[in-house]
């Protein structure tokens, strides 16, 4: 009996062993979601009302959860790229909608996070006083990991991607925790915390638009179909496929904005620590004289992941969806594909030569994403529902959380296109209002082709 139970144990740990190998797709939408954008929200979130938002950080792992659900049964249920699917059931005029959209919100994005990659990079070798004064030149560092990320995803693919998100986010959620543990926690005003409410009016609101659309977030909704492609996942497929989208966006997400808010709302609303100035690499400056070096190092470490790991996951999404609109092969071995994925890296290296601090090129990065998302959303919806394109349509629960998800990405939406226009007058403004009013147009018109073509059926 005992020989029959070890061999059974082997047999369960090395099942068990299999199928989180197996685990992967929503990983890189996890690591896009816990980067640093998702990290300043957070930051100053806990800066400025300590531990008062804390229900909008689970709630944004929730509502996270419920994006990738519904978009990784349109890719299981479809077996094909969200673009050509939307080019086959409602017209390529909307599919290169949806191209555009992602293209713009993933393209401004990965800018940012470079930015913030070079910074944080030029910022560990200074305070480490390891490197030469070329080493703390952010802009230097930009170029290094556009190369870098250029030559192994280029050679890598998928796979190299897919795998650096899973150790990548590990180590990060890891690094967080590990912080959360250092810095001392009031477990009573945390639980406070849980207790919806709004703090400071419009201030608040714009705070909490920038935690949850972290999560919500149209790069992250439509990379999933591809995603599951590479790994070659049908409807067969449908429980290991839930199981990664609860692990890597409910569970790592979930802990990793727990991790870097608990560690904020506690450490800098003491620090005087300004909550508009503040980004990533300044709150790890700030835990070092309160909570010691080890915690300084520890956050740096987690961000440093954050960045890496969500710049891969980012680079490969406005090549999967120019591939499949023009119909090239979405792998390395389509010299087009790869191309593309070179391009979009090395472009990355702008971003260390942009101007204006992390937290304004925050808001216009969210501010981009998030009035792209609720048209994501309405169309990954409306797919979902049709029987010609699904043979199992979503049952109410699934609808009811995918319309609670286009209510959120729609006000959050709606708070950043009301602050751009207080200065609408000046050009960037300007141009997210237009982007806003084109994306409200065409949620109208994908609906009323939807609606057309339902009635065209009866």
């Amino acid at each position: 009996m005992a020989t029959e139970s070890r061999s059974s144990d082997s047999w369960g740990i090395g099942r068990m062993g299999s199928f989180l190998e197996r685990l992967g797709p929503t990983w890189l939408a996890g690591a896009i979601a816990a980067g640093p954008a998702t990290m300043a929200s957070l930051l100053v979130a806990g800066a400025s009302f300590g531990y008062a938002l804390l229900w909008v950080v689970v709630l944004s792992a929730v509502l996270g959860t419920v994006g990738q659900y519904l978009s990784m049964r349109l890719g299981l249920f479809t077996e094909a790229g969200i673009v050509s699917v939307v080019d086959r059931h409602l017209g390529s005029f909307w599919a290169w909608v949806l191209v555009v959209d992602v293209v713009l919100a993933a393209g401004l994005a990965q800018l940012v996070i470079m930015k913030t990659l070079a910074g944080a990079s030029a910022t560990i070798v200074d305070s480490a006083g390891v490197g030469t004064a070329a080493l703390t030149d952010p802009r230097l560092w930009g170029v290094i990991w556009a190369v870098i990320l250029a030559l192994g995803l280029a050679g890598g693919g998928y796979r190299l991607a897919e795998v650096g998100a899973k150790v990548l986010v590990s180590i990060v959620v890891v690094a967080f925790v590990a912080s959360a543990f250092v810095v001392p926690i009031d477990p009573a005003a945390a639980a406070s915390g849980l207790r919806p409410a709004i703090p400071a009016g419009v201030d608040g609101a714009l705070v909490a638009a920038g935690i949850l659309g972290g999560a919500v977030h149209i790069t992250l909704l439509t990379m999933q179909s591809y995603t599951m492609r590479a790994r070659g996942w049908t409807s067969r497929d449908a429980d290991i496929a839930m199981f990664d989208v609860v692990s890597s966006m409910l569970v790592a997400f979930g802990v990793f904005s727990l991790g870097v808010f608990l560690v904020a709302a506690s450490i800098l609303p003491s620090a005087g620590v300004d909550p508009a100035t503040i980004d990533a690499v300044g709150a790890a400056q700030t835990l070092g004289p309160i909570a010691g070096e080890y915690a300084m190092w520890l956050f740096f470490a987690g961000l440093l992941g954050a960045a890496v790991s969500t710049l891969g996951g980012n680079t490969i999404v406005p090549p999967y969806l120019l591939a499949d609109k023009l119909g090239w092969e979405q792998s390395v071995s389509d010299g087009r594909y790869r191309a593309a994925i070179v391009a979009v890296a090395l472009a990355s290296a702008i971003g260390p030569f942009l101007g204006g601090t992390f937290f304004q090129l925050l808001v216009l990065t969210l501010a981009f994403g998030l009035v792209g998302t609720p048209f994501a959303i309405a169309v990954i919806l409306s797919l979902l529902n049709d029987p010609a394109v699904v043979p199992e349509t979503n049952s109410l629960a699934a609808n009811v959380g995918g319309l609670a998800l286009f209510a959120v990405a729609a006000v959050l939406a709606g708070e950043f296109v009301l602050a751009e226009l207080e200065t609408v007058t000046e050009p960037l403004s300007a141009f997210v209002v237009a982007f806003a009013a084109a994306m409200a147009l065409a949620i109208l018109g994908v609906t009323g082709t939807v609606v057309r073509k339902r009635l065209d059926a009866r």
